[in-house]
């Protein structure tokens, strides 16, 4: 019971993360350590989803939570102290690293040794995966921020229920890569703020039939997309664990470069409270890996 209630609590954040053009969803599942049991439980075998319903549906069940009740709030705190908060999520950042060189090293079974070469292929994805935080980076800077709403919602037609379809598929396979922001994918389509726009607007009468036939093409299509995009990462773990793990801890590395705040007129208070929450985040990245043990051994 403790197990479920604890991965109920790290769904809702995940899913407070997606909301949130520039932070990876994914990136808080590798932070809590989750990630290997993550991926290979969100699958379309029927057989395996039920077998590892204690995961799955508490997981789920969070990050849904997250996303309908802290869509609002986490705008607010990105609005009113945003520095604080991007100290936060940096600290959960740098306290992952450790265990994510960890994994990207790791001896499979039957070496005896790592070769030159494959560390040096270790390297390159780790590089390749800075890479791609960087160009991410410009998108995101180019594209906007997590405060883009509308005012009114759009009438609901086929070609545009295709493109929050669409959209919502491809946020949810970015959603999976740590470090890539499946709300920024959004974002760049053109459909997260009508997505952000329709989630309040459920809770009220006069729109609540509008929002939702807005939003269910994008949860199909978020479905979809966790599903084929688990896949993909589960048998990249499993035929090249160490070099995913490398692009994975490229991803972060650049994350933490990106989000960390560009802060001036500093004040003491501003310090003290930067410093606590980065300090915040580092131990409860830490805490939840510790408590979590080790997660390649037991996935």
């Amino acid at each position: 019971m403790i197990e479920i209630i604890k991965t109920f609590f790290i769904g809702i954040f995940v899913g407070m993360a997606n909301v949130i053009p520039g932070v990876s969803g994914g990136t808080l599942v590798v932070v809590f350590n989750i990630y290997d049991k993550f991926v290979n439980a969100i699958t379309f075998n029927i057989k395996k989803l039920l077998k590892n319903w204690k995961f799955v549906v508490p997981i789920l069940t969070g990050m849904l939570l997250g996303i309908l009740l802290f869509s609002k709030l986490i705008t607010i705190l990105y609005r009113n102290c945003p520095d604080q908060t991007n100290f936060f999520f940096t600290g959960l950042l740098i306290g992952s690293i450790p265990l994510l060189v960890k994994y990207s090293f790791n001896k499979n079974s039957g070496e005896t040794k790592s070769s030159t070469a494959k560390n040096t292929g270790i390297i390159l994805c780790a590089l390749t995966g800075l890479v791609l935080i960087i160009v991410f980076s410009v998108l995101q800077s180019r594209y906007g921020t997590a405060e883009k709403t509308i005012s009114t919602l759009p009438q609901w037609t086929v070609p545009l229920a295709v493109k929050i379809f669409l959209g919502g598929i491809l946020g949810a396979v970015a959603m999976i890569i740590p470090g890539i922001s499946g709300s920024l994918i959004m974002l760049i389509l053109g459909i997260y703020p009508i997505i952000m726009s329709s989630i309040p607007a459920m809770f009220v009468k006069d729109t609540a039939l509008q929002a939702l036939f807005l939003l269910l093409p994008n949860g199909v299509g978020v479905l979809i997309g966790l599903l084929a995009g688990a896949k993909l990462i589960s048998i990249l773990l499993k035929k090249v664990p160490n070099q995913t793990y490398a692009v994975i801890l490229g991803l972060i590395v650049g994350s933490i470069y990106t989000m960390w705040p560009r802060v001036s007129n500093l004040t003491a208070s501003k310090i003290v409270s930067y410093v606590l929450c980065l300090i915040f985040g580092i131990a409860l990245s830490y805490l939840s890996t510790k408590f979590s043990g080790d997660e390649k051994s037991s996935s």
